[in-house]
């Protein structure tokens, strides 16, 4: 049975992108039919951090309104074959997005591929309730900060009072992504400890991404940090946070570097 999985965070810069991105490409890498959706209407990102801005034709709001038939606007990833993108339009603004033409889009989506993930836009106006509005699931991204939290937890409202399924009286299933964490600034008291996030937001855990620059190094390449550098820290953390949506019982810690043999010895020889 397909899902309809949401990105979502009430600010902006935490992260819903490239982990939108990265989850697709771990889901499709363990063997799931993907598509991530682009709901930030106006301001598109998600075709770039996917490596397909040449590519797009047309786009989730061509589509909306009957201009464009699903598969005319579906981009297929090439690295991975299970992966497409469903790209936003970049000249219009989000009125352009109907309820009826979302709900359309959504339910064909579903009898095409396993999972459906939206990418949405911050904040809490009609581009982001859209997004999450046919979810089955959510995971709500924050970075360790009072004002992410806090914005985060007005999200985690809204889903729990917006969405079809909080409509029809069922409970929204809701994950907390922790990105751009760093344990030694976390300790030092400089951010938010991941027990402090969980104590306020009150949601499980999905994952906890560690600040790197390997998620800067793979937008700015146009691919999935889980596809450009599998083996860094941050592509670690979202393929375990995709096998834990999977269902699967995966231990919750904080990926570190591995250094190669290389970066060993330059590393002592720079101490010396």
């Amino acid at each position: 049975m397909s899902k309809v999985l949401v990105v979502t965070s009430g600010k902006g810069g935490v992260g819903k992108t490239t982990s939108t991105a990265a989850i697709g490409a771990a889901l499709a890498s363990c063997g799931e039919k993907v598509v991530v959706v682009d709901f930030d209407v106006g301001l598109r990102n998600l075709d770039l951090v996917m490596g397909a801005e040449r590519r797009v034709v047309f786009d989730l709001i061509s589509v909306v309104q009957g201009n464009a038939k699903l598969a005319q606007a579906l981009i297929r990833d090439k690295r991975v074959e299970n992966l497409s993108l469903l790209a936003a339009s970049q000249t219009r603004d989000k009125d352009a997005l109907t309820e009826e033409g979302v709900a359309r889009v959504i339910a064909e989506l579903r009898e095409k591929f396993d999972w459906v993930i939206c990418d949405s836009p911050a904040g809490i106006e009609r581009g982001a309730t859209l997004a999450m509005r046919h979810a089955d699931l959510a995971v709500v991204v924050t970075n360790p900060e009072v004002s992410s939290v806090r914005d985060s937890d007005r999200i985690i409202g809204l889903l729990d009072s917006k969405t079809e399924k909080a409509e029809r009286g069922e409970r929204m299933e809701k994950h907390l992504l922790l990105t751009r964490f760093d344990p030694i600034r976390a300790a030092r008291g400089d951010m938010l400890s991941k027990e402090d996030v969980l104590e306020i937001l009150s949601i499980p855990l999905l994952g906890i991404i560690p600040e790197s620059q390997e998620v800067l190094r793979a937008s700015n390449m146009g691919a999935p940090v889980t596809l450009n550098s599998p083996m860094s820290a941050p592509a670690r953390a979202y393929m375990d946070a995709a096998r834990r949506l999977k269902g699967e019982s995966v231990e919750i810690a904080v990926p570190t570097e591995r250094k190669t043999l290389l970066n060993k010895l330059f590393g002592r020889r720079a101490a010396a």
